[in-house]
Parts: C-alpha cells; structure tokens; sequence
C-alpha cells in the first residue's frame, strides 16, 4: 500500500462511518473498490491497532484458508493487506450487527439459531485444522440469510506476548469468561476450547450476564485470580434444558463437554425446535 492510513480511508478503502470497536481494531463501514468486482456497494474494514506485522503472512494464509472453505456460515472475506505498516481486511457488512449489538430485538429462538449457525461455522473450521480463538456474541454477525461467524481472532498471529486466545495480555475481566480454563493451564487451544467459548456465548445470548457472576465488578488481576478459584455457574433465568446445554459445554473435564461443535449445534437446534 502506497497511502497511509487516516481517519477516513485505509488503501484504496474509503471510510462511511465507523462500525465497531474493540481491544485490538477498529471496524469501517466503506465503498467497496471496484478492483474486487463485488455487486455490494459497501464491505466491512477491520483496522488492526497492533503495531508488530510480522506475522502478516501467517495472518493472510489463516484468513485465505478461512475465505476458501466457502461455508455459508462463515463471513465472507475479501481482501487483506497492509498499509503503511498497519494492517487490516475487508469482509461482507452484517447489515443486522451481531448478537452482541442487534439492530432489532431478538426472539429467544433467534437468538438460539444464531448461536447454533455459529456452531456450524466453528465445526466447519475445525475439521480444517483451524481454531477460531474468538468465539463471542460480538463474533456472531447477523444479516437477512441468518447468522455466520466472524473471522477467527488474529492478535496471536501478529503480536508476541498475547495469549491462544487471541485476548491479550491484559484480558478485560468481562471477556475472561470466554477463556477455557485449560488454556491457562497450558494446553493448547482446539475444539474443546471453542465449544467452551461456544457455551458461554449461549449464555450470554439467553441471560445478558455472565456464568461468572462474580467477575462483574472485578479489576482483571482480582478477575483471573476468582476466574481460576470458580466453577461456572448457569443462570436461574435458564429453561432446565438450556442449563444442560450450557452446563456441558462448561464441563471442567474437556473429553466430557460436546465432542465436536456440530453436536452442540444440534443440541442448541433442538432446543429452538422447542
């Protein structure tokens, strides 16, 4: 890339408005150039903040391989690149938002279907040897064909220093939930780990509060401290075969939760069904 970024365009990407913000980007709604020959007028621009790019090969081969399992329940991505040194990619606009910030009221059945197309994403990557890391309502992105799941979390790829999880060094306590515990412990991120982040999003989607009531009004040093003392604990507000979905999920044993993120899928679908 040729031009620096600015506040209003980044390439050859001219920013509208900003869509969304978060602990390592920020999210452009822009003019879709004509060079990528798309019918939509308008893409989505993820702007990472980060400044080490060194892993940007490894990033745009994740994305690539993202791009090309052609799932329809995987955000389409179009473009990635570099400029000026700072790096960013271009996705389809979820013109609904997400599950995290809907643009309309959801049903709880909705919200169900949404967190099981999510699942089938996840299952979609993971039989391609991909952990998405970054599963949470925000990752969830609504539009008219239903819901898919975003790009998987890349701050790993990019920065020494951050966590599997892609949350980085210094988690915000409100996101610490969405960490299997075993990945503290040392072990690597994988399907069991996604299939956590999977039963917590489901959580927050039906209650709007965490499984870690306690982490609320923690600082993040205090947060992990009670993160590793605690066990999960499914809200009341929960129908009995919503806790059991969401209790497995969370089984402190990962050979006991769902074995594969289609079976929570199908878990959660049945549920819907209801």
């Amino acid at each position: 890339m040729t031009t620096g970024a600015t506040v209003d365009r980044i390439g050859d990407y001219v920013f509208l408005r900003e869509l969304g913000r978060g602990e390592h980007s920020s999210v452009y709604l822009a003019r879709t150039p004509s060079r990528l020959g798309l019918a939509t007028d308008t893409v989505a621009v993820k702007v990472l903040s980060m400044t080490g790019t060194d892993g940007f090969e490894n990033l745009a081969e994740e994305l690539a391989l993202f791009a090309g399992l052609g799932s329809p329940r995987l955000v389409p991505m179009y473009d990635a690149g570099i400029d000026a040194g700072v790096v960013f990619y271009a996705m389809r606009h979820a013109r609904l938002g997400s599950l995290a910030v809907p643009a309309r009221d959801l049903t709880r059945r909705e919200r169900l279907q949404a967190v099981a197309g999510a699942a089938r994403g996840a299952h979609d990557l993971h039989e391609a040897g991909v952990v998405h890391r970054g599963i949470a309502p925000s990752s969830i992105l609504l539009d008219q064909a239903g819901a898919v799941l975003g790009e998987p979390a890349v701050a790993h790829l990019l920065s020494r220093g951050h966590t599997l999880s892609g949350m980085g060094t210094a988690a915000r306590a409100d996101r610490l939930q969405l960490l299997d515990p075993e990945l503290m412990s040392g072990r690597p991120a994988g399907r069991a780990s996604d299939v956590w982040a999977l039963g917590v999003t489901l959580h927050l989607a039906l209650t709007g509060h965490g499984v870690f009531p306690a982490l609320v009004s923690a600082d993040p040093f205090t947060a992990v401290r009670i993160y590793l003392r605690s066990r999960p604990e499914p809200g009341e507000d929960l129908s009995d075969g919503e806790r059991a979905v969401v209790a497995t999920a969370l089984h402190a044993d990962p050979e006991r939760r769902f074995r594969t993120a289609a079976e929570f899928a199908d878990a959660v679908e049945d549920l819907a069904r209801r």
